[in-house]
């Protein structure tokens, strides 16, 4: 295979993965994984960079592993842009203790583990266990957006991934520095250097990733950079200081782009979406291309070798330490039961644990004097721990949080902004045929109004970031943008869409003359537009005025929706389908629905008729 292709490959291979993942609800990582073995049966990295090299077989990792840690640098800054203070109080604590107190328990059981079941070294078994203690964004996030959980297990989760990775990777290296000084240089090593190489590491991240978000921060208040380069600069920065923390000390850098992260992301006075939403882009691809080129270097029967001891260390490492870890470290925490049940059931490793692993064990390859029991399979242990918890892990989540009532089976429910007359009329049949729906509205009266018709409603700007962050959207999938305001609408949809997807964000115009003149919104600010060509905000409320009703009708074989429409034919607009299964189906311009049989529609009536047999399917 030419090397052109097969640099083309890999991201295609990346994107089909996480795309199929999408379709089915399987574990991304897991694809991408699997994907990559089997690249890795045809051809694989290190022979092709070998070949560049005039037969260099070291050159592989040498070239590989750096471009690797600058893209775990990249996805470890989108973490810190996802870590908001205002979590802190909510997850704050928890979050500390499974990072301290979870992470010695963790390596500690790991160690003791690794060497009575895979009968390696102590040394590499102290060395395994400290890898081990990292779970990591790029496994977490996907399964909590897939499963969705209550909001506290979720970002005490997500504090908890994007946090240990760089106390994991830290404690790898100190371990490291530890073994090689202890076997080549017999009597360097001691707790005092160890201890000062942790402050040390700790100390440069830190300093670093200030000084590189007060510098940017500064530039974007200043407007000293044009908006074209906020992405990349920031991309710049954060590289830079990370190759220069990690001269300093290694693995620093990964504290360094964290913290830089977490200081932009937590600054008030400028926006920094369009900066997320690049690095979003960016991780998206690097976690795709990434693991399918760390997943082809699998040798499959190195794997093999490993046997039963890894499986039955595996299931150690799942069934006892993680939950040993969590119950010890969580005692006294404001998380319940059910939650810290949920927390020990959800510990999949990730792409540091990949990248750490690999470059330790060929350090250990290329040291002179160290031939250590299991030294030469600690990758290969590392990548059976990462696919196997990302399978169990991946395929569990979602059951464990359903049988623990931590999240909804169904995410068909519907968040509303507005609450007019009509809109709550609306709502209210959703209501009737068991989805949730929750309204916000700055209007008190409106509000109130929605409440004392019994549904739930929150006064609070949809526009504000905070109030956004305080809604509840368990069981909820979709967004409605219906104010009398175009702009709002715009906005609502533009600040939505990373929570509910474009599929997910629906808007009403207010009239149609808003569509054509250069007044009105452009089309590419709005979300999917209800209902139909000219069924505007204005139009639904006047009709509704003049004695229009919503209705919530059944469907079946003898009441098809041709029989509604003849039974309605002086005026009947179909606004949504709700199908057998719950699943909320809108009418949109562009996209109309066909109802069929045993699905329920709910439509603008202009005129009630008479009723006849079949007024009982009518709600």
């Amino acid at each position: 295979m030419d090397f052109l292709l097969y640099l083309a490959i890999v991201p295609a291979l990346g994107v089909a993965a996480q795309w199929i993942a999408w379709r089915t609800n399987l574990p991304s990582i897991l694809l991408l994984l699997l994907f990559g073995v089997a690249l890795g049966q045809f051809v694989k990295p290190d022979t092709y960079l070998a070949e560049l090299t005039a037969g260099d077989v070291n050159a592989g990792p040498e070239i590989l592993f750096p471009l690797v840690s600058l893209a775990v640098a990249v996805i470890m800054f989108e973490g810190g842009l996802s870590l908001k203070l205002g979590e802190v109080q909510e997850a704050g604590g928890a979050a500390l203790r499974l990072c301290t107190i979870g992470a010695v328990v963790t390596w500690l059981s790991c160690t003791l583990a690794a060497h009575y079941c895979l009968d390696f070294s102590w040394q590499v078994c102290f060395l395994l266990g400290a890898i081990l203690t990292v779970t990591g964004p790029t496994v977490i996030g996907p399964l909590l957006r897939q499963v969705r959980p209550t909001r506290r297990v979720a970002a005490t989760l997500k504090w908890e991934g994007i946090v240990i990775d760089p106390i994991g990777a830290v404690l790898a290296v100190l371990v490291f520095e530890h073994l090689e000084h202890s076997l080549l240089d017999a009597g360097s090593a001691s707790l005092g250097s160890a201890g000062w190489l942790l402050v040390q590491t700790a100390l440069i991240g830190t300093v670093l990733g200030v000084i590189g978000g007060v510098a940017l921060t500064v530039a974007l208040k200043r407007f000293w950079l044009p908006d074209n380069l906020h992405g990349v600069a920031a991309l710049s920065i954060g590289l830079l200081l990370f190759a220069i923390s990690n001269y300093f000390a290694h693995e620093s850098g990964l504290i360094t782009v964290t913290v830089m992260g977490m200081w932009l992301t937590n600054q008030h006075g400028f926006e920094i979406e369009h900066v997320i939403e690049f690095k979003e882009n960016l991780r998206t691809l690097l976690i795709g291309c990434l693991f399918v080129v760390l997943g082809s270097r699998i040798d499959l029967m190195d794997v093999y070798d490993v046997g039963l001891p890894g499986i039955g260390f595996l299931a150690v490492l799942i069934l006892v330490i993680r939950p040993l870890a969590v119950f010890i470290s969580l005692v006294g925490s404001k998380l319940d039961y059910r939650e810290r049940t949920f927390v020990a059931g959800l510990a999949p490793r990730g792409i540091v644990a990949a990248a750490v692993s690999s470059v330790f064990a060929l350090e250990l390859e290329r040291t002179a004097g160290i031939d250590l029991p299991g030294a030469d399979q600690l990758a290969t242990v590392t990548f059976l721990v990462i696919v196997g918890t990302v399978t169990v892990y991946g395929l569990a989540a979602a059951p464990l949080a359903k049988w623990l009532h931590l999240a909804d089976e169904k995410t068909n429910g519907l968040l509303i902004a507005g609450a007019d007359g009509w809109v709550r009329d609306f709502a209210l049949l959703f209501k009737k045929a068991d989805i949730p729906v929750l309204l916000v509205d700055t209007n008190y009266n409106k509000v109130s109004q929605a409440k004392v018709d019994g549904l739930d409603a929150v006064c609070a700007n949809i526009l504000n970031e905070g109030a956004r962050e305080e809604l509840s959207l368990a069981g909820i999938g979709n967004f409605l943008a219906m104010t009398p305001n175009d702009e709002v609408n715009s906005l609502a949809v533009k600040e939505c869409r990373e929570f509910f997807g474009r599929a997910g964000a629906y808007q009403m115009t207010f009239n149609v003359a808003n569509l054509h003149e250069r007044r009105g919104m452009t089309k590419n600010l709005m979300g999917r537009e209800l209902f139909g060509e000219g069924l505007t905000f204005s139009k639904i409320r006047d009709q509704h005025k003049m004695g229009a009703k919503f209705k919530l009708t059944a469907l079946s074989d003898e009441y098809s929706y041709d029989d509604f429409r003849k039974r309605y034919r002086n005026g009947a607009d179909l606004l949504c389908v709700i199908t057998s299964d719950g699943v909320v189906k809108f009418n949109t311009v562009g996209h109309p629905q066909t109802p069929t049989a045993n699905d329920r529609i709910i439509a603008l009536v202009a005129s009630i008729p008479i009723p006849d047999q079949h007024e009982s399917q009518e709600a």
